[in-house]
């Protein structure tokens, strides 16, 4: 049990990831009618919704592979998404007709309509706050009080006064997140010095003091998200979305850790494993708590709690409807290698030598394990942002269905 604990925290953290050195997707002109009248989106976030900022930063070598085909095959290219194609960002940004947001690292992009400054890999809490408590952060730096930097300074450099940026964001979308699920990813990994890979014996015995730990940071996650969203709403934001994680324990990366002798006791109705998704509901409830604690206080602005957890459940529950495959391929990684029931290896990730990748990426839910496929962030914002799981709507959107009463 303590092996495959540890091995699945092994693999999520592999979701902080490395980007490609590659031009953008085709941009998009904006409609002439903006939806909601929003004009620009801003983003905070990790490898969910990088479009090419850790790209920028350089490759930490861990993740090498993400460098380059076959993540961006369905488009043709790699873009720096952690995925075969787009992810929610983007299809946001199509539905709200909206360019796609350039990473904010990309000096030469137009940042008319907004700006990505999301990171793969990156931390609600300080690189610095998390080594005071034994974590280190082994991809990037950039946390979310460093992607608040960046944006305080964009605002700063293309505008003249406060008065002004209030104006800006009075027609802007904030997207804060997702972010924090690396915080307690790292908490699992620790690294060793053999060859410069990961060794998932070696948190064997700490396996259920290191998901103690996660489950302790919770409490300062959820702040740091809330402190980020205050200094926003404070600077005139009238419109954000705030996610919560996604059930972890469903993911292939984490499964592939549980052995066939798992007791089936440490598994729910959905075939996630427990322990984990304990986890992620702890951060999603607090998450909720403070979301609660913001629209009391910014009354003039609407905060929506965007259920990434939900969401995700449909898809495991609605597959066919949803397009995608069912059964076994819901938990089958579909880029590659060591085939069984998940397709994943942490030691061959997608992209290295020996990784296959399934003939059609839109049949599943998972890309590599770790993120999603192209059409599952579409179906994940197709539920969140018009079937009523990001709520209070903070953009209406066609075919829209309403959100029920929010306290």
């Amino acid at each position: 049990m303590a092996l495959a604990l540890a091995r699945r925290l092994l693999m999520v953290l592999l979701l902080a990831g490395t980007r490609v050195a590659a031009p953008p997707p085709q941009q998009v002109s904006p409609s002439e009618e903006t939806v909601g009248g929003i004009t620009a989106m801003y983003n905070f976030g990790d490898s969910i919704s990088d479009t090419g900022n850790l790209l920028r930063q350089g490759d930490t070598g861990i993740l090498r592979y993400t460098t380059g085909l076959p993540y961006g095959v369905t488009i043709g290219r790699p873009t720096g998404r952690c995925s075969d194609g787009f992810l929610m960002i983007d299809f946001l940004a199509e539905g709200l007709g909206l360019p796609l947001l350039n990473p904010y690292l990309d000096r030469r992009a137009d940042f008319t309509h907004g700006v990505n400054f999301a990171v793969a890999g990156a931390t609600a809490l300080s690189t610095t706050a998390l080594a005071n408590r034994g974590v280190t952060v082994p991809h990037t730096n950039s946390s979310l009080g460093v992607q608040l930097r960046w944006f305080k300074e964009f605002m700063s450099s293309t505008t003249n006064s406060p008065r002004e940026i209030r104006k800006k964001l009075a027609s802007s979308l904030v997207m804060l997140g997702e972010i924090g699920g690396n915080d307690y990813n790292y908490v699992f990994l620790q690294r060793r010095g053999t060859n410069g890979r990961y060794d998932p014996i070696s948190n064997a015995t700490r396996s259920a003091e290191s998901l103690a730990h996660a489950l302790a940071l919770v409490p300062e996650v959820v702040q740091s998200i809330a402190d980020a969203a205050k200094e926003v709403l404070d600077m005139g934001a009238t419109r954000m979305v705030i996610p919560g994680n996604f059930p972890i324990g469903c993911l292939p990366s984490y499964l592939r850790a549980a052995t066939a002798s798992r007791p089936a006791s440490l598994r729910d109705g959905d075939g996630c494993l427990v322990s984990f998704n304990v986890l992620a509901r702890a951060h999603d409830e607090r998450l909720r708590h403070a979301i609660g604690e913001l629209r009391r206080s910014y009354p003039d602005a609407t905060v929506a709690y965007a259920d990434y957890f939900a969401a995700y459940l449909e898809i495991l529950r609605h597959a066919p409807r949803l397009g995608f495959e069912g059964g076994a391929a819901l938990r089958r990684a579909c880029c590659g290698a060591s085939g069984g029931a998940y397709n994943f290896d942490s030691n061959r990730l997608c992209g290295a030598p020996g990784t296959t990748v399934c003939a059609d990426p839109s049949r599943r839910p998972s890309w590599d394990g770790i993120h999603l496929t192209q059409h599952g962030y579409r179906v994940m914002t197709e539920l969140l942002y018009r079937r009523g799981l990001a709520c209070p709507a903070a953009v209406k959107l066609p075919r829209q269905k309403p959100c029920p009463p929010v306290s």
